[in-house]
């Protein structure tokens, strides 16, 4: 464990580089295959029904090992490599469902196309793999970042293989958060959050905390620092932001915005419209501050990969060591070639010269624009998307931010164009169109950002068990293949079951059980507030303005070598998440850095500090794989019968005493992560 109370796994690999197990297998492609389809399916419905997906990795993982143990031969290599598989299907039906759904909501499509949808999915997933390949030097190992669900899958599968205490550890805590996962979202016995309100005159402080546990084990996993950073983040939005705006907004203009809700559903609503912004503004002036900082590594990944290329032409690549080895960078750049036609033929099929109604030169040039802005965003945001993914992990970054930074940059680049040849406001269908294309952009981009952090975590946690990196990248493109030929199958069923927003298939549906799609409507509406000129400028400016600030902050701290930093990105993701999502992360970091105080203030050795942190890191690697587990396991059930309630055992009225056990669960969580990283005082257990 280090100083801070941050965690890591041991550098050497569980699997040496001297050694070779059979990785990519049939048996492991087709399990890998499978997962993906099927994972990408549940988080489909779970990302549009509430707004959040659940990462993959863990229970791929874990799925695996209980399957291949059926195999004789079988190895935690090979198990990694059908994670790395699976894991894909979660992460590219996140990319999709955040954005293409959008062209439902716009109503320019009346239904999901197949063709289009897979281009755009398969496409944009394949180029997060590319991109990522000359990153895996520069964020893994010289940024050294935690890629805390990385982290957790690598020990899950280590303690898989070993047996023992540590396996013992992870299914205990496992067992343990399965179990209130399944109470709190199945059952609906023990709430799931907690929350409320103070109104002092027009101003609503609204504060909450998600009580589930996966996030406890997260900010363990992260330490203090990001954590804190990622609360402060938070604190700046609903402390600051949400009652500084209701107490100066006209409140005619506030109900106007908000509706008929009051207390917690008013601040929850006001972040949504509103103060959410300023994180768009936060990451986008951070995630280009963080590109800044990126491009020597990122320019020494490169100029690696050309060296190892170099070094296969003539014969010496043996003397790369097999857990260095990456796709040949000459791969990348033909593969990045090959992925940018099917994307041009998306694009022009989707959007017509007519639908847009401008001439045949400048159609193809905005087409060829709209291309060369997708591959130059989807790098620069895949990167800043595997930066993110390895401070906060993959369930908790924030890809519609960087998708919206996409889509409002390019709205704002083909309002500049084609405001001269068409009147937006007075031309509505050319003005949806134009929001498509800008939608499409950002499909492309939210895909490949999307799996560029799921790959990372994979590829550290490949890292951490001895893994051969270009066969991991490999199977990633399996995974996103399997899943883009089944997501818009998918998409269509649920549309047709439930409806997307306030848009259905048929009439006479019933508005309640429509499927929210939260961040499809905020792409959509971003879209059409460019060409409507209604976007909240004033928001996305504070945004930049607090990034600026911050950067400053830590720019002084770097010079003064302070051990606490504050990376921007971290405190614009705590900004754009809602508050809830920020406060067990903070507690697990505040757990970490207890235990390790604690135990030195007791006179415990480094190698029991060390040891208790292990344990702390198994037991949260277990909490973060039962809730990750239950979470997809009940999008079965919740599909089958069209709603969520359908293993409701609460009885009306129920919702305080919910609460009451919800608060309780989660504190008595606390106490056991943090008797168990200081294995309740080494000496004296």
């Amino acid at each position: 464990m280090a100083a801070d109370g941050s965690t890591s796994a041991s550098n050497a690999p569980y699997i040496s580089a001297s050694e070779s197990l059979p990785e990519i297998t049939l048996k492991a492609m087709i399990l890998g295959f499978i997962l993906s389809a099927v994972l990408a399916g549940a988080n489909a419905y779970l990302g549009l029904k509430v707004g959040i997906t659940v990462s993959a990795s863990i229970p791929a993982a874990v799925i695996s090992m209980a399957i291949l143990r059926f195999f004789r031969n079988s190895n935690i290599l090979e198990n990694n490599i059908v994670q790395t598989a699976a894991s894909a299907g979660e992460s590219l039906a996140a990319g999709v469902i955040f954005t293409i759904p959008a062209l439902i909501m716009l109503n320019y499509w009346s239904g999901f196309n197949f063709a289009p949808t897979l281009i755009i999915a398969m496409c944009g997933g394949i180029l997060g793999v590319l991109f990522t390949i000359p990153l895996r030097r520069a964020l893994i190992i010289e940024a050294d970042l935690k890629f805390p669900e990385g982290v957790a899958t690598g020990e899950v599968l280590k303690a898989g293989t070993e047996g023992g205490a540590g396996a013992k550890l992870i299914a205990l805590a496992g067992g343990a958060s399965a179990l209130l996962k399944l109470a709190q979202t199945g059952f609906k016995l023990i709430a799931g959050r907690g929350t409320g309100s103070v109104t002092a005159g027009n101003t609503v402080f609204g504060y909450g905390s998600e009580l589930g546990v996966a996030l406890l084990g997260v900010g363990y996993i992260v330490g203090i620092n990001i954590a804190s950073l990622v609360f402060m983040g938070g604190l700046i939005s609903w402390l600051f932001g949400i009652p500084i705006y209701t107490a100066t907004v006209d409140p005619a203009a506030l109900r106007e915005l908000v509706g008929d809700v009051e207390g917690y559903d008013l601040a929850e609503q006001v972040w949504s419209q509103r103060i959410r912004y300023m994180g768009v503004g936060a990451m986008a002036t951070g995630g280009l501050w963080a590109l800044l900082a990126l491009m020597k590594p990122i320019r020494d990944g490169i100029r690696s990969s050309i060296e190892a290329v170099q070094m296969g032409r003539s014969g010496s690549s043996s003397d790369v060591a097999r857990t260095e080895r990456d796709t040949p960078i000459n791969f990348v750049g033909v593969g990045i070639l090959l992925m940018a036609i099917p994307i041009f033929i998306g694009f022009a099929t989707v959007v017509s010269r007519d639908s847009l109604g401008i001439s045949s030169g400048l159609y193809w040039g905005v087409v060829a624009l709209g291309l060369f802005f997708a591959l130059l965003a989807g790098f620069l945001f895949s990167s800043v998307a595997g930066y993110m993914a390895g401070l906060v992990g993959s369930s908790n970054n924030p890809i519609s931010g960087v998708t919206i930074a996409t889509i409002l940059t390019i709205s704002l680049i083909l309002l500049a164009i084609l405001g001269g040849q068409i009147d937006f406001l007075s031309e509505g269908l050319k003005a949806t169109a134009a929001a498509a294309t800008a939608i499409l952009i950002g499909g492309v981009v939210c895909c490949a950002a999307a799996i560029a952090g799921d790959n990372l975590q994979d590829l550290k946690a490949g890292r951490i068990v001895g893994a051969t990196p270009y066969k991991q990248q490999i199977m990633q493109v399996v995974g996103v293949v399997a899943a883009a030929l089944v997501i818009a199958p998918i998409l269509q069923l649920l549309f047709t079951a439930y409806g997307l927003g306030d848009v259905f298939p048929r009439a006479g549906m019933d508005p309640g059980e429509a499927l929210s799609a939260p961040q499809a409507t905020l792409m959509s509406s971003v879209a059409d507030g460019v060409f409507s000129r209604n976007l909240p400028w004033n928001m996305i400016a504070i945004g930049v303005g607090i990034a600026i600030a911050i950067i400053i902050m830590d720019e002084i701290l770097k010079a003064k070598k302070s051990s606490f930093r504050m990376p921007v990105l971290a405190v614009a993701v705590g900004i754009y998440l809602p508050l809830e999502l920020t406060v067990p992360m903070f507690l697990g970091g505040v757990v970490a850095m207890l235990s390790v105080r604690v135990l030195r203030r007791n006179g415990a050795s480094e190698a029991d500090v060390v040891a208790a942190g292990n344990s702390g890191l198994l037991f949260s690697s277990g909490l973060i794989t039962g809730e990750a587990i239950v979470g997809i396991l009940l999008a079965i059930p919740f599909a089958a019968a069209q709603s969520t309630d359908v293993l409701r055992l609460a009885p009306e009225g129920f919702d305080t005493y919910a609460t009451v056990l919800g608060v309780v669960a989660f504190a008595l969580f606390v106490i056991w992560l943090y008797r168990v990283a200081t294995m309740w005082m080494v000496g004296r257990r």
